[in-house]
């Protein structure tokens, strides 16, 4: 059963990513057809041909590299770096207007942006799941000996503003917590937050984690984590939490009457109730129950008490219903946010950051292994559409940006530029792109499973099998 969940959510990835090329390349298409433009080629993916058809004297193909699309058009500039040799020569072709060139590279932004647009109306009627972490600002765990910690941070304080800027959720590119410590310039980042109804301000001076050579530059953090309902998402066998009765999707309300805003602070109550029974105040099902659970030593892998539980990293779930509107401005913004970080000296934030294809095809396997992973996987199409139609803007030859700036400098000129000149300036930028998407997909393939150090790896819990037996969880009083 893995191994086809396996090769259905890879082939669910490879149609909804081709979907999106294949979109924006039919914008190109359909508009040179318009204009009456000579079509060679209709590229899904680079490199040779897998699969080849000539429909009306069109050649449609699968390349072998995953990485975009192409229309092959010998009257616009040429781009025999990547399209390959056209057959049809410059010379016998009639020349076309800087109008019409322009039309044809902008359509496949446009088409782009009509498919987020889709895919936003879609996440409109069934909704985008959201966990209560993301939402919050509200700091759920501080680790010890961080610059959170050492500022005077504290579990349950609401962060109103950081670096100056305020905030509105915890995880995301924007106005949330983590982007902005992560966007932070200076030796120290202002943070403020509210406690016990008072306005408080700190400094603590982040870190940012030590990687080798090869890997991705770590990233500026202060050791916080947002807060969210604790929930049970495995339960060891044979522990005193499975005989006690806990079960997976349990939500923690109260560990012995103190209310957990973290995972993390509910282990921290165990490892200091060893020797006596914690009680837990659970929900199920929209049920209240109580349960009490002492922890053991396992029969492998600690050598600490534990109860046995796998703590689920993201919580309750709800359904939000974003305007296309909000869900296309939101999708702008982070874009133009990223753009900024990237093109600030100060900042920490680089191109070996970003996601390549590999990247994110990565990104939609996870979204379509979760429960919800389908409406997650549209939501994500949103932004991924728009950031693919502002990039395929920008003024870079190769991409249709740079198709529109050369047509205006044809249109300003009255005249074409020489085709020489076109090759060579779309060879080099066509060599750069390529270049950076091999450079962004050796770091995409680090964040793989194959990537994986043991000692990353928790050691597996297992305790001994007994006979005694636990009363099942009582309804709370």
């Amino acid at each position: 059963m893995q191994v086809l969940k396996f090769v259905f959510i890879c082939l669910e990835v490879v149609l909804l990513f081709n979907l999106l090329i294949l979109v924006h390349e039919l914008g190109h298409y359909l508009a040179a057809r318009w204009r009456g433009l000579v079509i060679e080629r209709f590229g899904i993916w680079f490199g040779k041909p897998l699969w080849t058809k000539k429909i009306n004297g069109v050649d449609f193909c699968l390349g072998c590299i995953p990485a975009g699309g192409y229309v092959a058009l010998p009257q616009m500039a040429p781009m025999e770096s990547i399209e390959g040799k056209n057959e049809a020569s410059h010379g016998n072709l009639p020349p076309i207007s800087a109008r019409d060139k322009i039309i044809v590279a902008f359509a496949g932004p446009l088409f782009s942006l009509s498919l987020a647009l889709v895919f936003a109306v879609v996440v409109w009627g069934v909704g985008r799941p959201v966990s209560e972490k993301e939402t919050t600002t509200v700091i759920g765990f501080v680790h010890k000996d961080s610059p959170a910690e050492k500022a005077g941070l504290r579990p349950g304080d609401k962060i109103l503003e950081v670096d100056g800027h305020r905030v509105e959720r915890f995880s995301g590119v924007g106005d949330t917590v983590m982007w902005r410590i992560l966007r932070s310039e200076g030796e120290t980042v202002p943070i403020k937050v509210e406690r016990d109804g008072k306005v408080l301000e700190v400094a603590p001076a982040p870190i940012k984690q030590r990687t080798k050579a090869w890997e991705r530059k770590g990233l500026r953090q202060i050791g916080i984590e947002p807060a969210f309902t604790p929930m049970i998402g495995q339960v060891v066998p044979n522990s005193p939490a499975a005989r006690a009765g806990l079960k997976p999707n349990d939500l923690i309300l109260a560990v012995n009457g103190e209310k957990p805003v973290h995972y993390a602070l509910v282990t921290d109550v165990i490892q200091k109730h060893t020797n006596e029974a914690v009680v837990f105040r659970l929900e199920r099902r929209r049920e209240v129950l109580e349960v009490s659970v002492k922890p053991e030593v396992p029969a492998a892998g600690e050598t600490q008490p534990k109860i046995g539980v796998i703590w689920d990293d993201v919580g309750r779930m709800s359904l939000v219903y974003p305007a296309p509107s909000e869900q296309i401005r939101v999708s702008v913004e982070s874009m133009i946010s990223t753009f900024g970080a990237l093109f600030s000296s100060k900042s920490d934030i680089k191109p070996q950051h970003l996601s390549g294809p590999l990247g994110i095809l990565r990104i939609y396997y996870i979204l379509f292994e979760s429960d919800q992973g389908w409406r997650m996987a549209i939501w994500f199409s949103v932004l991924l559409n728009v950031n693919l139609a502002l990039i395929n803007l920008l003024p870079i030859p190769v991409l249709d940006g740079g198709h529109i700036l050369l047509a205006l400098i044809e249109a300003v000129r009255r005249r074409p530029i020489n085709v020489r000149i076109l090759n060579w300036i779309q060879t080099a930028c066509a060599a750069l792109v390529i270049g950076y998407i091999l450079y962004i997909s050796f770091y995409d393939a680090q964040d793989f499973p194959w990537k994986r150090n043991k000692q990353d790896q928790a050691p597996e819990i297992r305790f001994a099998p007994k006979n005694e037996s636990t009363p099942a969880p009582a309804p709370a009083k």
